[in-house]
């Protein structure tokens, strides 16, 4: 076995990724701060109890799991949302708040292909306490605002609705398993998968026209009209006027030329209960914001919290803008102090005084001629050469 290798799915940052990422996220962090939010950190381990034992359950397959010093299971956080949908309902007074967060979450899903990841950090927020058109609009326009703040150009929000789906499929009979298989197939656009399973099932007639037409339901506002004529069910009837509020909305915030409408993109239908989004940039083939509202999840944990949000893939927003040639390159150091045999302690003073004034200082002890040829590679602006009588910039 090779030690020095890596699991499949996990990364080693090496500087200049560390160092636009943190770049990255410190603008995502001032973004989030702007717009009121305030700041959690859960904890990376988890009893296996809290996502395995809810409504809204992880499959245990994808968690990584493990034993405290008592034998009890424990997880690393799998998922943000249900983390900060725990830490609202048990320990938060205010059942309305701006949550955000900007950490990793794992899952232990068999990893293949360049993106593949089983540690994801995110960053992300959660609208607590909020519902109605106007909440809905309002994290869908802060989503654009922060995929421009990441640095994003070319990119869409695509967003649909689970109550239209439900509407379709509401007088049907059909199980949650069979109900979620046909989820996975639209979600998926695999229209033949679709409606294999709506003939294994006996869905038919109006109904099963509607779900087989999903696949195509995407792109402006004339998406409303095409999906109201599919149907006079009134929970999906219900979820496109909803969508038309959001749309009147996001048009008068400006975000209409970044927003499209995709009722085909159907995510889980327990956890999700109003609209869903996803934000896609055409520099990567893969999703690097998603979210949505997500009403019930704090239920779980005692406490009803009416809540919407996203989160943001960043090493996935890296990838875009390494492609689009907008990653930066780590700045030189101020100065590269060189010192002389004898001279560390005047070297170390320099390096104490730059320091002190803000000013980057790299100091190198060992051979003069190393030390130039050192101080020349590293490119500062000024490079200064310390000997017992003192400092010298040459």
């Amino acid at each position: 076995m090779n030690y020095y290798k890596l699991p499949a799915g996990v990364q080693d940052v090496l500087p200049e990724e560390y160092y636009n990422l943190s770049l990255l996220s410190r603008r995502l962090e001032e973004k989030f701060r702007l717009a009121g939010c305030r700041f959690v950190q859960s904890s990376a381990l988890e009893y296996y109890d809290t996502f395995a034992e809810i409504r809204n359950r992880i499959p245990q397959r994808t968690m990584f799991k493990m034993t405290d010093g008592d034998g009890a299971l424990l997880v690393l956080r799998p998922d943000m949302t249900l983390a900060v949908s725990r830490i609202a309902a048990t320990k938060l007074k205010d059942e309305k708040a701006r949550l955000a967060y900007i950490g990793e979450i794992w899952n232990n899903s068999e990893a293949t292909g360049n993106l593949s990841q089983r540690e994801i950090l995110q960053a992300g927020v959660e609208f607590l306490g909020e519902e109605g058109a106007f909440s809905d609009a309002r994290i869908i326009a802060f989503a654009v605002e922060c995929m421009q703040a990441a640095g994003l150009s070319d990119f869409t929000v695509d967003v649909g609705h689970v109550g239209f789906f439900k509407g379709l499929l509401s007088g049907a009979g059909l199980s949650e398993s069979l109900t979620e298989r046909i989820r996975v197939a639209i979600n998926a656009k695999d229209s033949i998968g679709a409606t294999m399973l709506l003939k294994e099932s006996g869905v038919g007639g109006r109904a099963a026209e509607a779900v087989q037409a999903l696949p195509s339901l995407f792109g402006g506002e004339e998406v409303f009209a095409r999906a109201e004529k599919l149907t006079d069910d009134p929970t999906a009837l219900a979820a496109i006027a909803h969508l038309r509020k959001v749309h009147r909305l996001l048009k008068r915030f400006g975000c209409e030329n970044y927003v499209s409408f995709d009722l085909g993109a159907v995510k889980s239908l327990s956890y999700y209960s109003g609209i869903v989004f996803t934000g896609l940039t055409k520099a990567l083939g893969a999703a690097v914001l998603s979210g949505g509202r997500y009403d019930r999840l704090a239920d779980d944990f005692g406490k009803h919290i009416p809540a919407v949000g996203f989160a943001m893939g960043l090493k996935r927003i890296l990838i875009a803008l390494e492609r689009d040639g907008k990653v930066c390159t780590p700045p030189p150091p101020y100065a590269v102090i060189v010192a002389g045999p004898g001279a560390e302690a005047e070297a170390y003073a320099e390096y104490l005084r730059l320091t002190a004034d803000g000013k980057t200082a790299d100091l190198w002890t060992g051979g003069y001629e190393d030390g130039l040829a050192y101080a020349k590679r590293k490119s500062p602006e000024v490079i200064l050469v310390a000997t017992e009588k003192g400092v010298e910039k040459i």
